[in-house]
């Protein structure tokens, strides 16, 4: 059925989408599916590491309809992480989604308005549920279903003009939408992502094993860093970007800055002071009541003080930095085991970098 404007229900739908900030929208089906199906088979294969609350919930995430009863469609948005304006890396190694605001909350309160206007343009009231990277519903399956990018050999999304820099929210809807066309594979011969990761993460193209990436490891795995990973994750406090950040689809387009009208990609993008004044030696000496404060509406929280204090002293020992040595001597001498263990570490790496300078001056004076 079509308005005055010519638009059907999925288009009006869209614009609301598109009105209120967002970059993308389609709609998907919620049927389960081989897409969704292959959580299992990745789940059962360990992949997902520490991550319980994936089998917890996973008949949902397999069928959307288990999540919310009478579900019939799905409204899938994306918001691109950043406006196309370069910006200074900050100071920590935080990854680019997490440098502005907390994006659970910039998209979740947009995608709560979207659906409040949807009751308006279909003048009865529908029922609804809004996830942002919160519940049981695979984002990236129904994205792919909607037609806002494919699945790249780096499990990310990719959409042909914003890349895989594009952060997800789905609305659930007891709606009868029409879907939109999937997008094709564009990834080729590429495996750019799959060479480029430093911890050799993916079991085989499209598919990762959770407990080799750093964005696992720094962020969801609250226990060790196992050490054979350790020196791979170089300077890296919170997150990767470089399976996402050496492929071509991000690399390699000119991508206009977007409008940005209500400033959504301002707060994502525009770094917090912490990170870009941040050092490691705050880091390593913050206190839990202030990166508490520090942290407040940023998604950096989800590491906690223990998690970000932990990698905090592998980029530590990966620096080789003796002018961190005091700081890292006051964890190994802690009442946590787990930071103890992990400073330890990082002070042989110390020690190791110190004596190999010392060495390479030696050869220079001889």
């Amino acid at each position: 059925m079509t308005d005055a404007s010519g638009e059907n229900l999925e288009q009006r739908i869209c614009s609301i989408a598109f009105a209120l900030g967002f970059d993308l929208a389609g709609v998907a089906p919620v049927e389960p599916g081989p897409d969704t199906e292959r959580l299992r088979e990745w789940v059962a294969r360990g992949y997902a590491g520490s991550m319980g609350w994936m089998a917890a919930r996973l008949e949902e995430r397999v069928d959307p309809r288990r999540v919310l009863e009478g579900a019939r469609s799905a409204l899938v948005v994306g918001l691109a992480c950043d406006d196309g304006c370069e910006r200074p890396p900050p100071a920590l190694r935080v990854a680019r989604y997490a440098r502005g605001d907390d994006y659970h909350e910039v998209l979740l309160d947009r995608l709560r308005a979207v659906a409040a206007a949807i009751e308006v343009a279909c003048g009865r009231s529908v029922r609804a549920k809004a996830y942002v990277d919160t519940g049981p519903v695979a984002e990236r399956a129904l994205a792919a279903r909607a037609g806002l990018g494919w699945i790249g050999k780096n499990a990310c999304l990719i959409h042909p003009r914003l890349g895989s820099h594009v952060l997800l929210g789905v609305l659930l809807l007891d709606l009868d939408l029409a879907p939109g066309t999937p997008e094709p594979d564009h990834c080729g011969t590429c495996r750019a992502c799959l060479d480029a990761c430093p911890t050799d993460a993916f079991a085989a193209p499209y598919v990762l094993d959770a407990r080799r990436c750093i964005a696992y490891t720094t962020i969801e795995d609250p226990g060790p860093i196992p050490p054979e990973l350790r020196a791979a994750h170089g300077d890296r406090v919170f997150g990767c970007d470089v399976c996402q950040d050496v492929c071509p689809w991000n690399r390699r387009r000119a991508r206009p800055a977007l409008s940005d009208p209500l400033g959504l990609h301002e707060r994502l993008a525009a770094p917090r002071e912490a990170w870009c004044e941040g050092t490691l030696g705050w880091l390593l000496a913050v206190s839990e009541d202030e990166l508490t404060v520090v942290t407040r509406h940023s998604a950096v929280r989800r590491a906690r003080w223990r998690g970000l204090v932990r990698n905090a002293l592998v980029a530590a020992g990966n620096a080789g930095d003796r002018a961190l040595a005091p700081l890292v001597e006051r964890h190994a001498r802690g009442d946590d085991p787990m930071l103890a263990e992990h400073a330890r570490w990082a002070l042989a790496r110390i020690a190791q970098a110190e004596a190999g300078a010392e060495g390479r001056g030696t050869r220079r004076a001889d």
